[in-house]
């Protein structure tokens, strides 16, 4: 095996990992989804990120492309938080980190560490709704 074409099977394990790991984050995500559509059913754009997190690991998809809908989704969760002040506080602080864990699914395309944050954030929204904080 040349020295180049190791490299390039190391880039190619590389990016499955990468790809699997965006489709775990995308899972890890699409559990808590349900704490954000109960709170807001018309706004998508977590759905859309987790939809985009797996279009990536799939290949469908440019990086550029999933780390828009991960900024839509925390643009969303951004607003949540907003527009949950004075409310039901564990309703909205759960649905805040169900879109941060969409966000951080659909970047995981641009970074693998934004992964472990998805599913940081998905037990913080199930933690959220259970505790009632």
């Amino acid at each position: 095996m040349t020295d180049r074409s190791w490299q390039q099977g190391a880039k190619e394990a590389s990016m499955r990992d990468r790809r699997a790991q965006a489709a775990r984050a995308a899972d890890c995500a699409e559990r808590v989804l349900p704490y954000f559509e109960e709170a807001f059913p018309d706004d998508d754009r977590p759905r859309k990120a987790i939809e985009a997190a797996r279009t990536w690991a799939r290949g469908e998809i440019r990086v550029s492309e999933a780390r828009t809908a991960a900024l839509a989704a925390h643009a969303a969760a951004a607003c949540t938080a907003t527009r949950g002040a004075g409310r039901d506080a564990a309703k909205y602080s759960s649905a805040c980190a169900a879109a941060r864990a969409a966000g951080h699914a659909a970047a995981t395309a641009h970074m693998v560490g934004h992964a472990l944050h998805a599913a940081a954030y998905a037990k913080k929204a199930a933690a959220c709704a259970l505790t009632g904080r």
